[in-house]
């Protein structure tokens, strides 16, 4: 294995999701201070998750054939000039240009985030030796949970700089810090990484296997799950309904992913180390429906809102993550090696249509029924997740390479 490399591709891709997670929370605890509604601040990330959506789909066909170095040194590039514009937003601008605004570099970084991902994850199949062994789920695991507990340290991060620094100087200072990292990964990284195949046309993106796209039907009802409640409700209804601070806030939407990481890197052991299939993935979003509702049923009963939210929410993430793993081995156990770039755009491209939609109910629920709605909205689409998981294969595709697997890595 080229460690060197796989160095370089890390660092590139952890320093990118450090930016992701305070962008994330610097837009929505600034707009949540200037006044914005729930569903507009939802209207916010809207087209982030649609460019999202599109990029996951011709990302892969793209790598194939420019090569991953571009795509994910474009990705980093793309991703400083959206925070370089976001700076330059005034305090004053009138409501409608500033959502405008806003939007359109939230699609920039949108278009970065999903070609950065998509050429990391698919670079690390590419660096590791065809005859590497080693247990598959735990690598996968492994990588993913490191990656979301660092996006989290992202969020703390988008707190505390904007009350230090202020919106304009936190995205200076990230602008500033992530354009020195893309200009190392460019001088550093070859330019033959990942190679440039011939494809088939464009109409080949959506010819995929049965199980892959149902794993992209469950796929798009986990993750729109988890945003129905997690890009607007509670993070509004912690500063506002609950009056905590904006570190406060950051630090809990941090430590909720810290702790969804850790349990994912932690999920082969806790599943005793067995390969899933489509049976553990079912099983874990039944769970997951359950825990979403029972957190309203607790409100209803009277249990101190507080504590009754955080409480169920590290439930809640606890059991999202295992079904992540879960996901994240399903993927590449049922794409063939060849076509990695191809079948784990069209997955991302589910994963970012399930937060697409999540996003607008999240800030569409939360104005109409509040946090309940946000939550009972999660327990609908987990459960519509494990149905799609029920029809998937009982047993690992390509079980018979498992015992010799590359050390792959993907996931959200």
């Amino acid at each position: 294995m080229n460690l060197r490399n796989y160095g370089i591709v890390t660092a590139a891709y952890w320093g990118f999701t450090l930016t992701d997670g305070a962008l994330r929370m610097l837009v929505l605890l600034e707009f949540a201070r200037r006044g914005f509604s729930p569903f507009t601040l939802a209207l916010l990330f809207a087209l982030y998750e649609l460019c999202g959506v599109v990029t996951n789909l011709t990302g892969g066909w793209l790598a194939s054939r420019l090569g991953l170095r571009f795509t994910l040194t474009t990705g980093l590039a793309l991703q400083v000039i959206a925070l370089g514009a976001l700076a330059l937003l005034g305090p004053d601008w009138p409501e409608w240009v500033a959502l405008a605004y806003v939007m359109g570099a939230q699609a920039l970084s949108g278009v970065a985030k999903d070609l950065t991902k998509m050429s990391a994850k698919s670079a690390i199949k590419v660096l590791v030796p065809a005859d590497a062994k080693g247990s598959l789920f735990k690598w996968v695991a492994v990588l993913t949970g490191s990656k979301n507990a660092l996006k989290g340290v992202g969020f703390f991060l988008g707190g505390v700089l904007l009350g230090a620094a202020g919106f304009g100087g936190a995205l200076a200072w990230m602008a500033g810090g992530l354009a020195a990292l893309w200009i190392a990964v460019s001088l550093a990284l070859p330019g033959d990484l990942g190679g440039k195949a011939k494809t088939k046309g464009f109409r080949s993106l959506f010819a995929k296997s049965r199980p892959i796209n149902l794993l992209c039907v469950a796929r798009f009802f986990l993750f729109g799950a988890r945003d129905i409640w997690f890009v607007v409700g509670v993070p509004v209804f912690l500063r506002e309904g609950l009056g905590w601070s904006f570190a406060q806030v950051g630090s809990f939407m941090a430590l909720w992913v810290i702790g969804y990481g850790f349990v994912q890197g932690s999920a082969p052991a806790l599943l005793r180390g067995r390969a899933p299939a489509g049976g553990t993935a079912a099983g874990w979003a039944f769970a997951l429906a359950a825990t979403a509702g029972a957190i309203p049923l607790g409100l209803m009963a009277g249990a101190p809102a507080g504590a009754a939210i955080t409480t169920g929410l590290a439930v809640f993430g606890a059991v999202f993550a295992i079904n992540s793993a879960v996901h994240s081995y399903l993927i590449l156990d049922y794409t063939d090696g060849d076509k990695v770039a191809l079948d784990v755009g069209f997955y991302y491209m589910a994963n970012a249509g399930g937060r697409l939609v999540g996003c607008l109910l999240s800030g569409a629920l939360y104005q109409a029924a509040g946090l309940a709605g946000c939550l009972w909205g999660a327990a609908l689409f987990a459960l519509a997740s494990a149905t799609a998981a029920l029809a998937l294969p009982r047993a690992a595709l390509h079980a018979e390479k498992l015992a010799t697997a590359n050390v792959k890595a993907t996931g959200e």
